[in-house]
């Protein structure tokens, strides 16, 4: 089942909105991340943006058309991929940067 995001959270994980990026940093990567994070926390432009992620589906691997958002293995997240694409683009990096900040770097 493909969702935007996951309604109930995990043990260990953080509510994205209590989330606190240092003010005074000059890197890019807080920045981007503070801004994906006034849009989580407005519940209007979250709204609108979580419509335009249930439409944005990934096409088929070996067949024509879009994947299904009913069926599918459980796996990364509608957000999830929009935060990495998001990062990926906003700091011009490779997708085996992407890859290192996703899985060893925690905030």
């Amino acid at each position: 089942m493909r969702t935007v995001i996951q309604p109930q959270m995990q043990f260990g994980q953080v509510d994205i909105s209590t989330i606190v990026f240092n003010p005074k940093t000059r890197d890019d990567i807080p920045q981007l991340l503070r801004g994906l994070q006034y849009i989580y926390t407005n519940a209007a432009l979250r709204e609108r943006v979580f419509t335009i992620l249930q439409e944005v589906l990934p096409k088929r691997v070996g067949a024509e058309g879009k994947a299904s958002a009913k069926t599918g293995r459980p796996g990364m997240e509608q957000w999830k991929i929009l935060v990495l694409g998001v990062l990926r683009l906003g700091l011009n990096a490779d997708y085996d940067r992407i890859q290192e900040l996703a899985n060893e770097h925690n905030y």
